[in-house]
């Protein structure tokens, strides 16, 4: 058993008192954070406890808050315990779901199409999130971060970002009405029983453009078109116009741009779980393909006649 496991027990209040021996405890995924399925007499749950070095870019108390509001929007697992100062946090389990993958979204017969309904329903649940997820200010953001770090950009990284001021322009002119977002749509965050899915893992949620949802997780996903015209159909509830297939086009690479950040801060905090200066520099040139491909412009442009 991990020794931050027996750190956190007693200050858990569904735990508190009781005898950790007899719970059992299933390390999942997570690539900056410890997570654990915790088995006990009476009850299943998620306890989840924050990586060393997260508490320089997440907010905690926000975190707790949305977590929340989506568990009320119904989208995702209940709250059971979240501690907004050290963020351990304690969700129900959902029984009877299949964590998704990269391989397992796609090739999964219409999973597109039922993340682009709960992505629906949380985006009209009329909830209100704290923190306003701001692409180009957390971009500033997180090379302040890496410059505190001292650590090392990819080649072209500022070029692409001064290239990225006339996509910025173009999205400005259409803005979008915000809406609660998850932000960071990794696969393994979507959660499918075979008739819906559900959503978890709140740490970068925020009031947003809610075609960021669905850029991302098309990127994260490796969606083809056809996947993504299933979930934006699903999404719309019919054939979505071109200035809104085109506005989730662009946050596909605007998506991978900022995560290429984080994946260097990762990297510059000597975070074990993966190899992050591979992730960050794959992110990176799949940013520079995707808007170098003559089909972006034109996306551009439908943002801007939309």
């Amino acid at each position: 058993m991990d020794e931050q496991i027996k750190a956190v027990w007693d200050d858990i209040p569904c735990f508190s008192g009781k005898d950790i021996g007899s719970y059992t405890f299933e390390r999942l995924g997570g690539l900056t954070n410890l997570v654990y399925r915790v088995v006990g007499p009476d009850d299943t749950v998620i306890l989840r406890i924050p990586g060393e070095g997260t508490e320089a870019y997440i907010d905690r108390a926000v975190e707790a808050h949305n977590a929340q509001m989506a568990a009320e929007a119904g989208v995702s697992a209940d709250v059971l315990y979240a501690n907004a100062e050290n963020g351990v946090m304690v969700f129900a389990f959902l029984d009877g779901c299949e964590t998704m993958t990269p391989e397992t979204f796609p090739s999964t017969p219409e999973a597109a199409s039922r993340a682009g309904a709960v992505l629906r329903q949380l985006h009209n649940s009329g909830k209100i999130f704290e923190f306003r997820f701001e692409l180009f200010t957390m971009i500033d953001d997180y090379l302040g971060v890496l410059d505190k770090l001292g650590a090392e950009l990819p080649d072209g990284y500022h070029d692409v970002v001064r290239e990225a001021q006339g996509i910025r322009s173009a999205l400005d002119l259409k803005p979008a009405e915000l809406a609660p977002c998850h932000c960071d749509p990794l696969c393994e965050n979507f959660l499918d029983n075979g008739k819906r899915m559900w959503v978890v893992d709140w740490e970068y949620s925020g009031m947003n453009d809610p075609m960021w949802d669905l850029g991302d997780l098309s990127v994260e996903a490796g969606f083809s078109e056809a996947h993504d015209r299933e979930m934006m159909e699903a999404y719309y509830g019919g054939v979505p116009s071109d200035a809104q297939f085109g506005r989730m086009v662009i946050y596909k690479a605007m998506s991978d741009l900022l995560w290429t950040l984080w994946g260097l801060i990762q990297h510059a905090n000597d975070n074990p779980a993966d190899d992050f200066w591979a992730y960050a520099i794959g992110r990176f040139d799949r940013c520079k393909s995707l808007m170098a491909d003559p089909t972006f412009s034109v996306h551009v442009d439908a943002i801007r006649n939309g």
